[in-house]
Order: C-alpha cells, then structure tokens, then sequence
C-alpha cells in the first residue's frame, strides 16, 4: 500500500515539475515574442525611413515633389528617442544620449562635447543624430545646394536660419582688416521642443544657413540630401553673422527701415576653435540595406 501511494506521488511530482516546465518555456517564448514585435515595430521605423529615401533621392540631389517631402516629413514625426537607440535613462545633461561616460563635475559638463551618430550614409542621403549638452552650440553653417529634414527628439533646441539675398548683395568694404560680407534675410528665429514636427531647409530657401543652440539636453534627427561631399562642391562654410546696420548697404541692399531687424550680413570664418564634437555610437536597429 505504501509503495502504491509513493508511486502515485512520485508521477504526481513529475507531472508538476513537467507542467512548471512547460509554463516556464511558454513564459520564455511569449517573452521573446514581445521583444521581437517591440524590436521590429522599431526597426520598421528606422527602415522605412531608410527606404523611403533610398526610393526618393540620388547622387545627384534632383528636387523632390512637395509629396516625397510630405511623405518623409509625416514618418519623421512618428519618430521618438526610442526608435534610434536614445533611452530614458541615458539622457543627461552631458550630450552623451548613446554613450554612457562617467558623470563629471557641474563644472567640467558644460565643456563636453556635441555627439555626433552616424545612422546610414550612402552617396544619396546621410541619416545621422546629433546630441546635444544644455547651451552647446553648432554655429551658423550652411548647406550648399542640399535639403536637410531635422527632427528634435526630445529637448529644445532654438533655432536661428538665413537665407542669401538673392541677387547676391555684397556690403561696400571698410577697408584692409574687414571681412568681406554677404547679406542674408532671417527666416527662423524660434524655440523647438519635442515633440513637435519635422523642419525641412532647401537649398534656396528654408533657412539654409542656419545655427543651433542647445536649450536644454536635446538630440536631433537629420536627414541631409546629398549628404557633404568636398569634392562635388558640397563644402560645410561657417559663417558670422553681423546686425544690419554694422555695414554700409551697398549696391541692392535698399531695405525699409522696419525690416532691418529681418537681415544681417554674414561673414566667412573657419572652423570656430570651439566647437567640440565626438563619434558616438549608434545603438538603434540597424539598416537592412
């Protein structure tokens, strides 16, 4: 009776430890499944993205239909920090979204660097994130014959944008020791915080030059097309830009009184000393190409 009863609990045992078993695999697998529904639910973001480009742009950065640029501003907009790799926990006050560096004193922090993150690049299009520290700053740049989408992922960031005058007005020349300037009308002068929707420059028109500034940690999604190329022409100029009234008006430059404030002159300098900006590494799906 007893070996009966010893047999009988011993199927038992095995029969809850086999059903544990089960459960604990179902448990696995459903995990599993999740992460891999979250994970391409991310990388069918960053893909299409990726695609959607491909299938829009060539080398030759022929203008797009205002449709393709619709297209690629409404996918955009979907875009959040978690869809590239940018976590909650990562964000700080460093600029170092993808990296995670030792914390640094309150005084050391504001002297780090821009991370610049290379999603994609091709001879079509660039696809890359910029993360910023509070008050860094990309200064005044241009974008020659290029159309760049940018996207602010989380932060604020202000913005200010010129576009050249056209025809090309350029100011009477003081003399030996000053630059030689171009006048520019301002086209963006504002505040963007996420989430808010995607900024698009052309190369005429849009703010092509344009500066960013850093209100608070922020990270940006650009989307330049055709991507920088020396060689093509395609040459990133730094510039200065100096108040209206800092220069005589030259030939062309007859602007009302009231729209003074709406134009500046600007200047070419190098590469400002302080701009400091790493490699980071991007963390987000990557581009089935």
């Amino acid at each position: 009776m007893l070996s009966k009863f010893r047999n009988a609990t011993d199927k038992a045992r095995k029969l809850v430890i086999e059903h544990r078993n089960c459960s604990l695999a179902f448990i696995l697998c459903f995990r599993n499944h999740i992460n891999m529904v979250e994970q391409h639910s991310s990388s069918s973001k960053v893909q299409a993205l990726y695609e959607l480009c491909k299938k829009t742009y060539t080398p030759s950065g022929a203008p797009s239909s205002s449709s393709a640029i619709q297209k690629l501003c409404s996918l955009l907009d979907t875009i959040g920090p978690d869809d590239v790799g940018l976590k909650e926990e990562n964000r700080d006050d460093r600029g170092h979204g993808l990296l995670g560096l030792n914390r640094l004193s309150s005084v050391a922090r504001w002297a780090q660097p821009i991370t610049y993150v290379d999603v994609y690049e091709c001879d079509s299009f660039t696809m890359c994130i910029f993360c910023f520290p509070t008050s860094s700053v990309i200064p005044l740049h241009d974008h020659p014959s290029m159309t760049v989408f940018s996207k602010v992922l989380y932060g604020s960031l202000h913005v200010k944008a010129y576009d050249w005058v056209e025809p090309a007005c350029y100011s009477k020349n003081k003399g030996p020791g000053y630059p030689t300037v171009r006048l520019a009308k301002l086209t963006v002068d504002k505040i963007l915080t996420a989430p808010c929707e995607t900024s698009v420059l052309h190369p005429k028109r849009g703010g092509n030059l344009h500066c960013f500034t850093a209100v608070s940690p922020c990270a940006v999604l650009d989307i330049l097309t055709p991507p920088y190329r020396e060689n093509a022409g395609r040459k990133c100029t730094y510039y200065h830009d100096y108040p209206f009234t800092t220069f005589s008006r030259g030939n062309g430059a007859e602007i009302d009184d009231e729209k003074i404030d709406e134009h500046a002159w600007l200047a070419e300098i190098d590469t400002p000393d302080d701009l400091y900006m790493r490699q980071g590494d991007y963390t987000g799906p990557a581009v089935q190409v």
